[in-house]
């Protein structure tokens, strides 16, 4: 079960493709912070991908951080692995911070059992939203209900 809107936010320490360890106190200093649940295979995570970067764009010089969290098994899928994660920050260019999660603790602690899964983290460290980005993975130009921006 998901962690419920209006609790603390599981605390977390997982190292990014920069080679920095985040946790949500590397992010004390902003209004919020957006934990996306991604990885590089999900066919809805490649979807997202671009509206992931330009709400990173849009939000980030309003005081919001987004991490996105990469909770797979590298030996049941490869193309998750760190190596791969840093290839496909790059080529993307993602301004954001992506990170592993090898042991599937920091998904568990969420309840997080899909990607892309968001949750939205206020600056007292409370879960002010759990959903989905939009209404519309295959298609941007049909997005009826931008949740995530709602939120």
């Amino acid at each position: 079960m998901a962690v419920p809107v209006g609790s603390k936010a599981p605390s977390f320490s997982l190292l990014g493709v920069d080679g920095e360890t985040y946790s949500l106190c590397s992010f004390s200093d902003k209004k919020a912070v957006v934990v996306i649940f991604s990885c590089n295979h999900c066919p809805f995570v490649v979807m997202y991908e671009d509206r992931m970067i330009e709400l990173h764009r849009d939000y980030a010089p309003r005081g919001v951080a987004m991490v996105a969290i990469n909770p797979n098994d590298t030996d049941a899928y490869p193309a998750d692995s760190y190596d791969n994660m840093k290839l496909r920050a790059e080529t993307k260019g993602f301004e954001f911070a992506y990170v592993i999660d090898e042991t599937q603790a920091t998904a568990r602690a969420y309840g997080a059992t899909k990607t892309p899964e968001v949750f939205v983290v206020d600056a007292d460290g409370t879960v002010v939203y759990h959903g989905r980005i939009d209404d519309n993975a295959e298609d941007a130009s049909a997005v009826e209900r931008q949740e995530l921006r709602e939120a």
